[in-house]
């Protein structure tokens, strides 16, 4: 505990004082001609539209004196609709700077959801990418008295009327205006100051609106740099929503502390020719975009005609997972692993991994939900240490991480410096410090639920945590299964090991009071068609591949594999594979790719009574 105290009076110390105004002058003065953001707007193929961290920050200066002419005032909300952009992180701080709070709100909610944010939040100003937001807008602006300003960036879409403006003039009004009222603003913004609110997709009912401060989100950042110990510079691509934590954190907060060149993509589709272009020095991935490159990779590996080469790849990458597991807990390889290494590196390791734009990456890392153990263990036969960080939204993203120092595969690290993190008597993981949201908005009695008397933050996850201090999460404790006979299962380890068949992209156990467990699953959109290819299989759609006796070979094979790994209780009996993918906009994923137990439970009910008619 001492340490602990120690740790977090050092880094508040650091800290003392500092907002993100403050922080981003600081990075112009020492980084100010260097690249600072890039994106694909306007841009056919290769290429990326850049701004330096100068133009940002006149950027930013200009849209706030724009932002305070058409009337925002201090301790406004501001929302934001809008792809990854320069335009999306431009006006966040801008927004900051101006002293009103922005909120960046996923794309994905329907008219209905984006109805309640608005009356909720009540912001001054909506920043809308175009024709398509504003249509999911239109109700809740129809139905707002407090939304005085919206803001098109795309300016064919900007509709009559003195409420609507283009994004252009925004920036001509507060380059018009100077900078003197101002500079009474960004002086007047304080640590304890709002600084985000980000409202949780949630799975059910209507999403919570998280308080976070500049006092949060910096100790967050130079709390995580202790762990992660990057070196050289960064270079990151930011492909998640902004309204997602981790992406904000890592692509918006840390460059602001520490600089770097972020790659803002519209579209994660675009991820694969991202990364290609790019090769960043850092990468993060939820669980489910490292289990579409293992699977990517692991299909190419597969169609290798050569022997010789399958051999030879498979005898690096056996040395590969050797090395990275001699570095687990802060240990060091052997001089002859080392040896062993270098050499299987230099031959196929890290032309395997520039071919899928990682071979610069220095530090990689997972978070969202459970890293599969069988992934994680290919990517270290790659060469490649993926730290897994544990968290959440009302933590400002992660209270415990591996990393150079502290790092054991299949679990999540251990508490960030100067955070606290313990179980409960039913393995409830609680984390306390100063990264704890001050509540959330405009709900005190959701706030007095999350965090107790004492300042613990109540996670909702289940973990355990061995003897070395390390923590693995277990599962969500609303979402562990109790089956009739009362024996407690885990779904998404079941889940975990019926995706690592190739052809499975997204799966759902269930088996709550029931007699034992059934699982519904959908095909890889990508790499079932491939499989299908190489087996002769003619098929026009994904709905006629599930049906297709082979492909559901596969799917047996796949459930047979998982269950000679599971307990009887957790042995999947019986399954059905879906002719349908999942994504967020068919609702049963979250934007970061997270299932809705909630929504598949209700929408796939008959299926899952079909499963047990026999029982």
């Amino acid at each position: 505990m001492t340490d602990v105290l120690a740790q977090r009076a050092e880094i508040e110390r650091q800290i003392e004082g500092l907002t993100l105004p403050v922080t981003l002058k600081r990075v112009v003065a020492e980084r100010g001609d260097r690249p600072a953001y890039s994106d694909k707007v306007g841009i056919d193929g290769a290429g990326w539209r850049t701004v330096s961290w100068r133009e940002y920050d006149a950027l930013v200066h200009d849209v706030a004196a724009g932002l305070v002419e058409r009337g925002v005032a201090r301790g406004d909300t501001l929302a934001i609709m809008a792809s990854s952009r320069i335009e999306h992180v431009v006006v966040d701080m801008a927004a900051v700077h101006a002293g009103a709070t922005p909120m960046s709100v996923y794309a994905t909610l329907s008219p209905e959801q984006v109805t309640f944010v608005a009356g909720h939040a009540a912001p001054s100003v909506v920043v809308l990418e175009g024709a398509d937001q504003l249509a999911r807008w239109r109700p809740a602006l129809d139905a707002s008295a407090s939304v005085h300003t919206v803001v098109l960036l795309d300016e064919s879409a900007v509709p009559a009327g003195e409420r609507y403006v283009a994004w252009s003039a925004l920036v001509e009004l507060g380059r018009a205006a100077g900078s003197d009222r101002l500079a009474e603003r960004v002086a007047a913004v304080r640590p304890a100051d709002p600084v985000t609110i980000l409202y949780t997709s949630g799975t059910t009912g209507n999403p919570k609106g998280v308080v976070l401060t500049h006092r949060n989100v910096l100790f967050e950042a130079h709390s995580s740099l202790r762990t992660a110990a990057p070196e050289g510079d960064l270079v990151w691509i930011s492909y998640l929503p902004l309204a997602h934590i981790a992406e904000r954190l890592l692509g918006m907060y840390i460059p602001q502390v520490v600089g770097g060149h972020v790659h803002l993509v519209a579209d994660p589709s675009q991820l694969v020719g991202a990364l290609a272009e790019v090769h960043p020095t850092r990468f993060f991935g939820v669980p489910r975009v490292w289990e579409k490159i293992q699977t990517g990779l692991g299909a190419r590996l597969a169609a290798e005609p050569d022997e010789a080469t399958r051999a030879a790849v498979t005898a690096a990458m056996a040395v590969g997972l050797e090395y990275v597991e001699a570095q687990e807990f802060g240990r060091r390889p052997s001089a002859e692993l080392a040896e062993r290494f270098a050499a299987a590196d230099a031959q196929v390791l890290r032309p395997m991994r520039a071919l899928l734009g990682l071979d610069r990456v220095e530090w990689a890392t997972s978070a969202a939900a459970p890293m599969p153990l069988e992934t994680a263990r290919f990517f270290a036969g790659l060469g490649m240490r993926i730290y897994d960080v544990y968290g959440m939204t009302e933590t400002t993203a992660a209270v415990t991480a591996c990393g150079p120092e502290q790092f054991r595969l299949g679990t999540v690290g251990r508490p960030l410096a100067g955070i606290e993190v313990r179980l409960a008597a039913d393995g409830e993981i609680l984390a306390r410090g100063p990264v704890t949201t001050p509540g959330y908005f405009r709900q005190d009695d959701a706030t007095a639920a999350l965090v107790d008397a004492d300042g613990w933050v109540h996670t909702g996850d289940i973990g355990e945590l061995d003897e070395d201090g390390f923590l693995k999460v277990v599962d969500r404790k609303k979402e562990m299964i109790i089956t009739s006979s009362g024996k407690n299962i885990a779904p998404s380890n079941v889940e975990n090991l019926l995706k690592e068949s190739p052809v499975i992209g997204h799966a759902l156990v269930f088996g709550e009071a029931r007699p034992y467990c059934v699982a519904v699953l959908t095909l890889d959109g990508e790499v079932a068609p491939v499989v299908a290819q190489r087996l002769g299989i003619e098929a026009g759609s994904l709905a006629e591949l599930a049906q297709h006796p082979a492909i559901r070979a596969l799917a047996q094979d796949a459930v047979d594999r998982a269950n000679a790994r599971l307990s009887r209780p957790e042995q999947v009996k019986a399954f059905e594979l879906l002719p349908v993918e999942w994504s967020a906009e068919s609702e049963e994923l979250t934007p970061t790719l997270k299932l809705k137990r909630r929504v598949v439970h209700t929408k796939y009910a008959d299926v899952l009574d079909r499963l047990y008619a026999g029982a």
